[in-house]
């Protein structure tokens, strides 16, 4: 951190790289959908990965021809079907969507489709959040983030044991059980962004 320009979350950074006048070459440490997200919003610039290896479970999990498959297969059945993709999905699958959402705007992205159907990848857990909220639309998903299923109820309530007064945040990819124990389910800025305004004073 500190070497880095700048320091926040995937798209975050892309759009900070964007509003850079006077380089020419974007040095991304992240994973290669994160760079592949700032090549597509500086499409002029040279865009350096430095870890080739560097990959991201989610997006792994969500194969460009897979997905082609699921939107094929379910056009048959539901012919007014969107596709919304999350940010954290690679290139060829922001390809063959409809709209791209983050999880700070998931909502209000679904909220602004006429479709009644919705394809939702690849996070089964942020399409609940989402489907929460909206339960008129009927929304599909083919893939689970494993990472954040691991946090279980069981694991957030040893944490308040431990200390009642922690505020606990989540991610909306998060299990539903376990954003319900949560005091607040946020993006990842927005995490960062209340851990700013609500510091705790320890005596």
């Amino acid at each position: 951190m500190k070497v880095a320009d700048f320091v926040g979350d995937s798209l975050e950074l892309a759009l900070m790289a964007s509003n850079v006048k006077d380089a020419d070459v974007i040095e991304f440490c992240g994973v290669h959908f994160m760079a592949e997200t700032a090549k597509i919003v500086n499409p002029s610039r040279l865009v350096l990965l430095p870890n080739l290896l560097a990959g991201c479970q989610l997006a792994d999990s969500a194969p460009a021809e897979d997905l082609r498959a699921r939107i094929a297969e379910l056009k048959k059945q539901y012919p007014d079907l969107a596709v919304v993709s999350y940010v954290n999905t690679t290139a060829a699958v922001k390809g063959l969507s409809d709209i791209i959402c983050t999880s700070a705007n998931a909502p209000k992205v679904v909220r602004s489709l006429p479709n009644k159907n919705i394809l939702f990848v690849p996070d089964r857990n942020l399409a609940n959040f989402v489907a929460i909220r909206f339960p008129k639309k009927h929304h599909s998903v083919g893939w689970l983030l494993l990472r954040a299923s691991q946090i279980t109820p069981e694991e957030i309530q040893r944490i308040r044991q431990a200390d009642p007064e922690l505020e606990i945040l989540v991610h909306p990819e998060c299990r539903p059980d376990v954003a319900k124990l949560a005091n607040a389910v946020l993006s990842t800025s927005g995490m960062v962004k209340y851990a700013k305004e609500n510091r705790r004073s320890d005596s």
